[in-house]
């Protein structure tokens, strides 16, 4: 029995992955757990099991988590950090804090096949942990805040294995709430949130809204969504991003809408409205993110460029060179290449006799091929001004049984409801999360009126 567990010592001093993967386990239970603190139901609704009933109160959670500092480390073990600078190599940095060559080279080596440190760049970080003889036993190289390389040397101390290491993202549960004073974009930034918060919102009722002209001042916004964490050695617990929404409203001049996540089975899930229909239509309102409309459907238009008067079967979405564009639906491409006037074009078949175009793209999506099959909301291709185009935009047209129709007026047929099986699990889910989200206070989203909570 001795023997055994002087082994076991030995295994977690000189493999600190396994006990970093513990911790790694337990937080992300704990950031599971508190992603959604309402009743069993609603927990099980989006893919979480909780055994006994969870607290109302999120607030422990603000609670940073722990993480170790060098200092805590084995006094036997040399723990060096540090940041590669500008104009600096891996190499310069290590050696300045006192690694030897022998241990770069190693590094260097063992972790090539994964990553050239010729490639390193300013802002980069590492960790490496060398035993009392200068042995390297961990090393980990960091390009991003999640993203990063990590070489451990095995138990029996023989080789290394070196792979990827992604950082885990722990959610935590947050709603918040406002009201709109210009943009929907500009009253989630106020309350504090960043603005990809704010596209995921307008995506999931994209099919009801158009917030490029639909929005207006005092429109009125709630979400209940998660908040994603990471842990650092420097900086303890750090915000990274938004993560998925959980539920969420608008209540406005252009209507009232609400929806909620709900996964009919494991793993895939979708936003539905309270009576259990999809939020999702068979088409897109827009096949991009675009900065504003130039040009309607109308059977009189001036063309620019040709400085004659002839109908525009589309509609004209301005947005940045480069900006993705995809699919308004399910089909098939029956056309990539370039048209005359239209320059760079993609058009796709759909069910019903439908067929969408979308012109003047700089580039079309790699690897895209007449016949393949597309999913909605796929990229196609990027926007360009490639033919008769006066700048960068796309012109997005739907044709159904050869002729065009004006797409902001397509009443496309709405994806399928929760089954009837699961109605009582998604009324459940759905009245808690609905619940939560109604109970914060709107108010107006600047300074101190602007109101988010943990609860």
């Amino acid at each position: 029995m001795k023997r055994w567990t002087r082994r076991a010592i030995r295994i977690l001093c000189h493999d600190l992955s396994l006990a970093a993967l513990v911790l790694a386990f337990l937080a992300v239970s704990a950031g599971v757990l508190t992603a959604a603190r309402y009743d069993p139901a609603v927990l099980a609704a989006i893919g979480v099991t909780s055994p006994e009933p969870l607290e109302e109160d999120l607030a422990a959670a603000e609670t940073p988590f722990e993480v170790a500092d060098p200092a805590s480390e084995p006094e036997s073990l040399n723990v060096t950090t540090g940041q590669i600078g500008k104009g600096e190599s891996l190499a310069a940095s290590l050696g300045a804090q006192g690694v030897g060559p022998a241990e770069i080279h190693v590094i260097a080596s063992e972790l090539r096949p994964l990553f050239d440190f010729r490639r390193a760049q300013p802002g980069h970080r590492y960790r490496l942990v060398q035993d009392e003889s200068g042995t390297v036993l961990e090393f980990r190289y960091f390009v991003s805040r999640l993203d990063g390389y990590v070489l451990i040397r095995d138990a029996e101390g023989e080789s290394y294995t070196a792979k990827r290491d992604s950082v885990e993202l722990r959610p935590r549960a947050m709603r918040l709430a406002g009201t709109v004073t210009s943009t929907l974009h500009e009253g989630v930034v106020a309350l504090g949130e960043r603005g990809q918060l704010a596209n995921d919102f307008s995506e999931i009722f994209a099919w009801d809204i158009d917030f490029s002209r639909s929005v207006r001042p005092g429109d009125e916004f709630r979400i209940l969504y998660e908040r994603l964490y990471r842990d650092d050695e420097v900086e303890g617990e750090v915000y990274v991003r938004p993560g998925r929404i959980l539920a969420a409203s608008y209540r406005g001049g252009v209507g009232d809408f609400s929806a909620v996540y709900f996964e009919p089975e494991e793993g895939r899930g979708g936003y539905y409205r309270p009576d259990g229909t999809s939020v999702e239509g068979k088409f897109l309102r827009a096949p991009l993110r675009y900065s504003r409309i130039t040009s309607r459907f109308t059977e009189r238009r001036h063309h620019p460029i040709l400085k004659v008067t002839r109908p525009h079967h589309g509609i004209d979405y301005a947005a940045p060179l480069g900006t993705p564009v995809w699919s308004v639906g399910n089909g098939r491409v029956i056309y990539r290449s370039r048209a005359g006037g239209f320059g760079n074009l993609v058009k796709v078949r759909h069910e019903n006799g439908h067929v969408s175009y979308y012109s003047h793209l700089s580039r079309f999506a790699k690897g895209l091929k007449v016949g393949q099959a597309v999913s909605q909301k796929q990229v196609i291709g990027y926007v360009g001004a490639s033919g008769l185009a006066t700048g960068p935009h796309v012109c997005f047209r739907i044709a159904r049984d050869g002729k065009y129709v004006d797409p902001a007026r397509l009443q496309a047929p709405p994806g399928p409801p929760v089954p009837p099986e699961m109605l009582p699990l998604f009324e459940s889910a759905r009245d808690g999360m609905l619940t939560s989200l109604d109970s914060v206070p709107v108010k107006m989203a600047s300074g101190s009126d602007a109101t988010t909570s943990t609860r």
